[in-house]
């Protein structure tokens, strides 16, 4: 209930902030013109557009945190080196958001050149305000095309990842009911890069839904329990996901609404060669400075399809 309050209070805060850069900015106008208004116009402009946004993000667990899944397509080394450039993007645009961020399960590829090293799949914990809300419609499929690192001959190489984002669900107000002989639970050490044991003793969970097929898994915590809970809670968000889902596409039926992007779409470019551009398939939005993408600056991107959809 505290940190609830404490969000409200930031919130209204923001809300202050930009009424009075509002009101100096009308005093501005009377005694100033030209690049001097012009820029402070646009920084009234940025942060109007910030907290704009915020009113579309009313969803249940909008203002949650989340757990991100970033998964290597087929494709071997490629596809694996991909995935790890994907999660540093978000690791990178959590930053941004100054958001608290960790790595709680992740399985790695072989080494490659340049001491390269590949992310078969890792999930990642996001901690902070609008964290869900902001992210929730990065799940589907992402597409990079380069020239490989791991070509002998320099050949261009398209690799693919998909995304998978759930909200931290509060498990003490959500009942969903599982039954123990519906899971399977695996336990094995925690390891890292390159397969070497960082523990030598079994810590890491991995739980798997019999039902469904879902799995969950942690390695982040220290003891076995711990990572058994984190795992749990895991597979219930993405349980609870999943019933949203199936509500959601019932919703679009009944009101005759065409399908929804789902997980496992395509849903954006990232082209490094023969030229530069990232393009969003689903709003259009595109810019050639993928660098600065591939180093968290999704604001573009994620703002555009939040206001295309809701």
């Amino acid at each position: 209930m505290s940190q609830e309050v404490a969000a409200l209070k930031e919130e209204v805060a923001g809300i202050e902030k930009l009424g009075k850069e509002v009101s100096d900015l009308r005093e501005l106008a009377g005694v100033a013109q030209g690049e001097e208004l012009e820029s402070e116009v646009e920084k009234v402009r940025e942060h109007l557009s910030k907290e704009e946004i915020k009113v579309f993000l009313s969803a249940k667990y909008d203002a949650g945190n989340a757990i991100l899944t970033v998964t290597a397509g087929a494709g071997g080394q490629d596809a694996q080196d991909w995935a790890t450039i994907l999660l540093r993007m978000y690791e990178r645009y959590s930053e941004h958001k100054g958001w608290r961020s960790r790595i709680v399960s992740q399985s790695f590829g072989d080494p490659g050149p340049e001491s390269r090293i590949g992310t078969k799949q890792a999930s990642l914990e996001i901690q902070g305000r609008y964290a869900y809300g902001l992210l929730r419609r990065e799940n589907g499929i992402h597409r990079l095309v380069r020239i490989s690192p791991f070509s002998a001959k320099s050949l261009r190489h398209t690799s693919f990842a998909s995304v998978e984002v759930i909200p931290e669900i509060d498990t003490t107000v959500e009942k969903i009911e599982v039954r123990p002989d519906d899971l399977q639970i695996d336990t094995a050490k925690s390891s890292g890069p390159g397969g070497q044991n960082v523990n030598k003793r079994e810590t890491a969970i991995r739980i798997t839904h019999i039902p469904t097929g879902i799995i969950a898994s942690s390695q982040a915590e220290r003891s076995q329990a711990q990572n058994r809970e984190r795992a749990m809670q895991m597979l219930l968000s993405k349980l609870y996901r999943v019933e949203e889902a199936k509500k959601e596409e019932e919703v679009r039926k009944a009101k005759g609404v065409k399908k929804a992007n789902e997980w496992g779409s395509q849903i954006r470019s990232y082209v490094l060669h023969p030229y530069t551009m990232v393009k969003d398939l689903r709003t259009g939005e595109e810019t050639s400075q993928a660098s600065q993408v591939l180093d968290g600056d999704l604001d573009q991107f994620i703002e555009a399809e939040i206001r295309l959809n809701d």
